[in-house]
């Protein structure tokens, strides 16, 4: 009985995690859509703190403040955050969208080192 009880609490405490993730996240998309940059670094440094099992949502949040900072004219910093989804995370479709964040940087006259993108032997 107290296993179950054990195994009820951890299952409830994990949902309570990702809602809160959820949450966070949303609430980031939403400010960016206002164009409160300060605030969606706020949910993002939030949502980050639950995503530390998750590690499948750090691009996203990576993106998502890449481009928050192309929006506060921080285009270095932008154009590192891009470099690092794409070096970290290179097939996800959040590292297409970097290099493609980058491109657009580059084209537009700011000063960034391309980053490349590492293809697997596997075709899409």
């Amino acid at each position: 009985m107290r296993t179950l009880l054990l195994i009820a609490l951890l299952i409830a405490v994990s949902g309570c995690t990702r809602w809160a993730l959820d949450r966070h996240l949303n609430s980031a998309y939403q400010a960016y859509d206002k164009g409160n940059c300060e605030a969606v670094m706020l949910e993002l440094s939030q949502a980050e703190r639950y995503s530390r099992s998750r590690r499948y949502i750090q691009p996203e949040i990576s993106l998502l403040r890449g481009q928050c900072l192309e929006r506060q004219n921080l285009f270095v910093d932008a154009a590192q955050t891009y470099q690092f989804i794409i070096s970290r995370y290179p097939a996800s479709e959040y590292a297409y969208r970097a290099q493609a964040r980058l491109q657009t940087l580059s084209e537009l006259g700011h000063k960034v080192t391309p980053a490349r993108l590492k293809t697997t032997g596997t075709s899409l």
